[in-house]
């Protein structure tokens, strides 16, 4: 690691949510294509940023963890931007990015996430497996005019 540049766990809060803001709008461009129509869906106003800190020997147990949760979050309100897995670099770090149109519609989401068996079971199976070390919290709002930019380079890929 570069001495100027700070470890993941010396990462302040406005680094890593400019860190991970930066991949969200990022993997959300190749998305478009697949997107609703705006008439269609609620405007996502705030997103929830996790942080997790996992046990990196146990990346597939928490892979798992996180393909459990396509279907029940979007069945109890939320908007699954996606879960992201180190790839380069610390090996202990994942995110979890959720949407939803309001913070009124989050409380709703918790509500119903707490009722459901498959969620109930999906933390279950983490916290038996000690998958998650510690996670973190935090909730976004999109800045208007900013988001989902099409690239315009010009040059060839």
């Amino acid at each position: 690691m570069h001495p100027t540049q700070p470890s993941t766990s010396q990462m302040n809060r406005r680094e890593a949510i400019a860190s991970i803001a930066a991949i969200y709008a990022a993997l959300t461009l190749g998305r478009t294509a697949q997107a609703k129509p705006a008439a269609e869906k609620a405007p996502m106003t705030i997103t929830c940023f996790i942080r997790y800190q996992i046990d990196p020997f146990q990346r597939e147990g928490f892979k798992k963890y996180a393909e459990n949760w396509r279907h029940i979050i979007p069945r109890c309100g939320g908007h699954l931007v996606g879960y992201f897995l180190p790839h380069e670099g610390t090996n202990d770090i994942a995110w979890g990015l959720i949407a939803f149109s309001n913070l009124a519609a989050y409380e709703t989401y918790r509500t119903r996430l707490k009722a459901d068996p498959q969620a109930r079971e999906n933390l279950a199976m983490a916290h038996d497996m000690r998958l998650i070390l510690r996670e973190e919290r935090n909730f976004v709002e999109v800045v208007d005019g900013t988001f989902n930019l099409p690239s315009t380079f010009a040059g060839s890929t």
